[in-house]
């Protein structure tokens, strides 16, 4: 049955993986899987072609969109909207909430699976990730801990190696500038 799904979690939970290894579960049962990622993560490409790729090593090409894109269009432009077919986005914080209602849309037909972040760095929702919280049919945290061993939900953002709350909402990285932290960390990292 299709659906519109989302898995969320924190700085290094291992949501990349998660969708990759989804990404492989569905293509061994025949399935033909759309893996998108938004243009403006681009850590990685291979020989000028776009990779989603995760910190244990795991990647495959995607297609890359932007916040102009339109999935409806998308999906007719590359004939998307076929029996035994799945959609995959990378990173979805990134996507409009008009992005994720054509998703919606889509998924009356076919599968779209969203993984990415529930706030940003400030603790506060990105766009996409409130959308898909309002209305998508399935949705799930992707857990992880924080160094004192607490769930962690905030994505602290780290510069010169302290914890900061202001700048602009979109900065592209990995562990070198975000860590994931129970709140109580974060707070006390604040402060500091």
């Amino acid at each position: 049955m299709s659906k519109l799904y989302f898995k969320y979690g924190a700085m290094g939970s291992s949501k990349t993986a998660q969708a990759l290894m989804c990404k492989f579960n569905y293509e061994q049962k025949d399935f033909k899987v759309f893996l998108f990622k938004p243009i403006v993560d681009n850590r990685l490409q291979k020989d000028g072609k776009a990779l989603v790729g995760s910190r244990i090593g795991l990647s495959s090409e995607c297609i890359e969109f932007t916040k102009n894109d339109n999935f409806l269009s998308l999906a007719k432009t590359l004939n998307i909207l076929q029996e035994r077919n799945v959609i995959i986005i990378d990173e979805c914080q990134f996507l409009t909430k008009e992005q994720v209602e054509q998703l919606k849309e889509i998924s009356f037909t076919i599968p779209v699976l969203c993984y990415g972040l529930l706030t940003n760095f400030k603790t506060y929702l990105f766009e996409g990730s409130k959308r898909l919280i309002e209305i998508a049919d399935s949705i799930k945290e992707i857990k992880s801990v924080c160094s004192c061993g607490r769930k962690a939900i905030v994505n602290a953002r780290v510069v010169d190696g302290k914890i900061v709350d202001d700048g602009n909402e979109v900065l592209i990285g990995g562990d070198e500038k975000y860590q994931g932290m129970c709140y109580q960390c974060y707070i006390k990292a604040k402060r500091k």
